[in-house]
């Protein structure tokens, strides 16, 4: 059971700004986090890169022209501004929000920044350390049917996050969850109570350092992480998420209802909480310092959110395209904003060397083209640019790229990463079905 597909996003590039921060300030320590030697103050904004290739329209030889698609301002209640700079520790491609969590029924909130906006998951998780104190012992941790306390063991493409499930208030922008909503504390538990089997492979991503960022809010079509695999037992045993830890420890996969799962929680406010718009700046080819964008809570909700134009593809649950094709073949494509590059198959791409393990560094710009099919049968022709990520990374100071790219292992799936949302409105449907709605998820595009 995959509850995340968020291919190759966290540990290696932690790697690759680590070499990047190395060249440009001298000044790195472990995990390509500084001191803020080479952050890129002053760029905040920025929606075209200090070192060529236009921001919208003609570009470098190559490549397509870039989406031209402006966010709007990020000051209607529904909205919120996001920020791709460098972050916690200086990952590049992550956009982050701010959201703030309260203890239920009562005043004592937080607000906490650098929380990645990921379109390819579904559910809060914060990292425990980006708590106070205050907030680390009031938020209440949720139990299991059998009484143990509930915690998860979240599994992404190259590792996990483990810790307990807590409840919530949730205000991101000016909506507000209208009761508390369960989501995950990242790294509160001990290591030593991991389950040593069910747990993911991979690395553990239970720190800020290991995420880049203070947390991962996930906004894709899903209402929850899990669904029916995790509420019914006789799937729950060999596929939950979830395990019941009586005491803290001897965790054990366990069934779990859905209102106790970790939930979207746009779902969850009173109004705008059919889908979300994801609006980022169009960028120069050679990538930018930062890029100010905006989240929009709502679809057809309120005058700001009109789905327009934009070509709508119904997707299955878990928001993939799964007749799509790509060089002749069925695949399976996602638009993921918590992907930092595009990620695909092609061996007609040369690979990096080992500085940039995985990633794509062919001679000279490449375009590319994927056919996204919905399951409506609507279809698009998405042209996508590719440039060396080595040539990319060496300016040293940009954290913002829309034509990075790198292998996605031995899986027939296109990642449509962050640098495919750069110069468009970028639209997700939830999935209302399962809570007595009429909807059916859906992805859509303007650009």
């Amino acid at each position: 059971m995959r509850t995340m597909h968020i291919a190759k996003k966290l540990k290696d590039w932690t790697q690759v700004v680590a070499t990047v921060v190395l060249v440009s300030a001298l000044a790195a320590c472990g995990g390509g986090g500084d001191s803020g030697s080479s952050s890129s103050s002053g760029s905040t904004g920025s929606t075209g890169g200090s070192t060529g290739g236009s921001a919208g329209g003609s570009s470098s030889s190559g490549l397509p022209p870039s989406p031209t698609q402006q966010p709007i301002a990020a000051t209607a209640a529904n909205t919120v501004a996001i920020t791709v700079a460098h972050g916690v520790t200086g990952v590049i491609n992550i956009p982050t929000i701010s959201v703030t969590v309260c203890v239920p029924g009562t005043g004592t909130c937080q607000k906490i920044d650098n929380i990645q906006v990921d379109t390819g998951s579904f559910g809060l998780r914060i990292v425990n350390s980006a708590l106070n104190s205050t907030m680390q012992a009031g938020l209440p941790i949720s139990t299991s049917t059998s009484g143990g306390q509930l915690a998860e063991c979240a599994t992404f493409a190259d590792g996990y996050t483990w810790g307990s499930v807590r409840t919530a208030t949730v205000t991101i922008g000016g909506e507000t969850t209208t009761a508390a909503v369960p989501l995950q504390i990242i790294g509160d538990k001990a290591a030593s109570t991991t389950p040593s089997a069910g747990c993911g492979s991979g690395s553990a991503e239970n720190t800020a350092n290991d995420l880049g960022a203070n947390g991962i809010i996930g906004i894709g079509t899903a209402l929850y992480d899990c669904g029916s695999t995790c509420a019914n037992a006789s799937t729950a045993g060999t596929y939950s998420n979830y395990f019941s830890c009586p005491g803290g420890t001897s965790c054990t996969r366990t069934a779990v209802p859905l209102a106790s799962q970790v939930a979207n929680p746009v779902a969850k406010f009173p109004l705008d909480n059919n889908g979300v718009i994801v609006q980022m700046p169009p960028i120069g080819d050679n990538g930018a310092a930062s890029a100010t964008g905006t989240l929009v809570f709502g679809i057809g909700t309120q005058s700001n959110n009109a789905l327009g134009s934009a070509q709508t593809f119904t997707t299955d649950g878990a928001g993939d395209l799964t007749n799509s094709v790509f060089n002749g073949n069925t695949i399976t494509a996602f638009l993921d904003s918590g992907s930092n590059g595009y990620f695909f198959n092609d061996s007609s791409l040369t690979l990096c060397g080992s500085n940039f393990s995985g990633f794509y560094c062919p001679s000279g710009a490449q375009t590319r083209s994927i056919t996204l099919v919905g399951q409506n049968s609507v279809q698009a022709v998405a042209n996508i640019g590719i440039q060396s990520a080595s040539t990319l990374f060496g300016n040293g100071t940009n954290y913002a790229f829309n034509d990075l790219a790198g292998q996605i292992g031995g899986l027939a799936a296109f990642d449509l990463g962050l640098p495919f949302f750069y110069g468009r409105h970028v639209y997700h449907g939830f999935d209302l079905r399962p809570t007595g709605g009429t909807q059916a998820p859906f992805v859509a595009y303007a650009s």
